[in-house]
């Protein structure tokens, strides 16, 4: 049988970067921990390969962030964070822009495959949970944005998007909507996924018909919302709210009410999500949902960069953030039932 460290590291319950310190006789690792992975080693046999130890051993002190689309703002922001984590211990960023391509995710992570960089962290990722997993289990460092991935050494950070979604909803409704689009994101993503849950969880808690061609994709982008309206709208369908599942897309949604004459929020309501930093500054307002952006960054980046020294968070290694509705202008409106 070949004995793998992923093996040690589950017979000792430590993750594999732990194993690794002991290999390499880093600190941070306890004299119970080290007993516990010397006594894993011993009874599986293992015998680690001394190329593959010695290029282990070899750090770059850089980390690349892969995101899917370095244009949108949500993301940019979540950078900012981990930049400013990564310079405070010393390491360095590799920006790498996926395009919203799952392919050229798993391009970028030859980065980490070859050593180019110690670790990875991927925002939004296509990838799916037991990809990311097997990364994991090779021994190569991970980390995720807006995902969760149950794995004790994959650190995680992520949004309650179904919760979020409801409040939403509940929001158009108070105000008299009932016939309300929702703008996806592309199929793959898990945010565009759980945030069409909270979308259809809503209308069935409130006896509401579910209307499949209320359901247009934007592609995160606001040419993507632009165009999902124009194709609404041609097609004669009727609604009175927009929700977007992000800023960006909601920008579309008011170019297109504007050349369609739909005035906002008197005729159309719309709400995004991510609180960017325009939403506040157009007109009208944009509700919107704010998620802690670049706290989410610094936080998922300290936690990453403790896996691959001191491991002092080994316990608490993945956070659920609060997101909160902020209610302006484009949707405080109540219309006439």
């Amino acid at each position: 049988m070949d004995i793998k460290i992923v093996d040690v590291a589950a017979r000792a319950g430590v993750s594999t970067a732990t194993v690794s310190r002991v290999f390499n006789h880093s600190t941070g690792v306890t004299a119970k921990t080290k007993q516990r992975v010397m006594q894993a080693i011993e009874e599986l046999g293992y015998h680690p390969n001394a190329t593959a130890k010695n290029l282990r051993s070899q750090k770059t002190l850089t980390i690349a962030v892969i995101v899917p689309d370095i244009n949108v703002a949500y993301f940019t922001e979540i950078i900012k964070g981990i930049e400013n984590m990564a310079y405070l211990k010393n390491y360095k960023l590799l920006i790498c822009d996926a395009e919203n391509q799952k392919s050229k995710e798993l391009d970028y992570l030859n980065l980490l495959m070859n050593r180019t960089v110690d670790a990875a962290i991927l925002i939004a990722p296509l990838l799916s949970d037991d990809e990311i997993r097997g990364i994991s289990d090779q021994g190569y460092i991970v980390a995720v944005i807006g995902r969760y991935i149950e794995h004790k050494s994959i650190p995680c950070i992520y949004t309650d998007n179904i919760k979020f979604s409801l409040t939403v909803m509940r929001h158009l409704f108070a105000c008299g909507h009932r016939d309300i689009v929702f703008l996806n994101g592309y199929a793959e993503s898990m945010d565009s996924v759980e945030r069409l849950e909270g979308y259809t969880q809503a209308l069935q808690q409130h006896d509401i018909p579910y209307r499949p061609e209320l359901i247009e994709s934007g592609n995160f982008n606001e040419r993507g919302g632009y165009e999902a309206i124009h194709r609404l709208l041609d097609k004669g369908i009727t609604f009175s709210a927009v929700f977007a599942a992000n800023d960006e897309m909601a920008l579309g949604v008011y170019k297109a009410c504007r050349e369609h004459g739909l005035s906002i929020p008197e005729q159309v309501a719309v709400v995004g999500v991510d609180n960017n930093r325009i939403s506040e500054y157009i007109s009208p307002a944009m509700s919107t949902v704010n998620q802690p952006k670049y706290t989410m960054g610094i936080m998922l980046a300290e936690k990453l960069i403790d896996l691959m020294n001191d491991n002092e968070f080994a316990d608490r290694r993945t956070f659920k953030v609060n997101s909160e509705l902020l209610i302006r202008a484009s949707s405080n409106f109540k219309r006439e039932v």
